[in-house]
């Protein structure tokens, strides 16, 4: 297999720069590693953004929202920058932390490493599942049957879904329709 790597649009690019240029941007929480760095900060392993809503929704119902890049500080990521969609192109959404980092950059060692060992194109997508709480690196396979996609769930997975397993995509989405859907919080003064 090989693994085409995306080719953001320009304009995602463009906001993402922006955005590590924006005092404005770069004071948001999950923007802190990045206010010190001890090298370049370089957007890196961009990713499109797919989201799939519904417990029983088909990949093909994903609809693309914007892209996710990694930002490096160095050899480290530090933060991810979101793009969302927009008239002009994209816009900077927002800056991420924490445990979906380290589990992306896993998640696509392990997609180069099944491209060893397979003659399919497959393209990296990051997929999101909203009511589970849940996103998985898709492993898309533009030449071949949907049901040849594979979904890598990043950690933390829900409950019943092994994270960092390469899941046909056939087998992974049935085990989110039966993963327990988020509470929604309980809002003072609502029954």
């Amino acid at each position: 297999m090989t693994l085409q790597t995306p080719q953001p649009p320009p304009s995602a690019l463009r906001a993402v720069l922006g955005a590590l240029d924006s005092e404005t941007a770069l004071r948001q929480p999950a923007a802190a590693a990045l206010l010190h760095p001890t090298g370049p900060l370089l957007p890196a392993h961009p990713l499109a953004v797919h989201v799939l809503d519904g417990p029983r929704a088909e990949l093909s119902a994903a609809r693309r929202t914007g892209w996710r890049f990694l930002i490096k500080d160095g050899p480290e990521v530090a933060a991810a920058a979101e793009v969302v969609q927009s008239a002009e192109g994209h816009t900077f959404s927002h800056f991420t932390a924490g445990p979906y980092l380290d589990s992306t950059v896993r998640a696509l060692r392990q997609a180069w490493q099944i491209a060893q060992g397979s003659r399919a194109q497959r393209r990296p997508r990051l997929l999101t599942f909203p009511g589970q709480y849940a996103t998985a690196l898709w492993l898309h396979s533009p030449e071949a049957d949907p049901s040849a996609d594979l979904l890598i769930p990043l950690a933390p997975a829900p409950l019943g879904v092994t994270a960092h397993r390469a899941y046909p995509a056939a087998d992974l989405l049935p085990l989110l329709a039966r993963a327990p859907l988020t509470a929604r919080p309980l809002l003072l003064g609502s029954p």
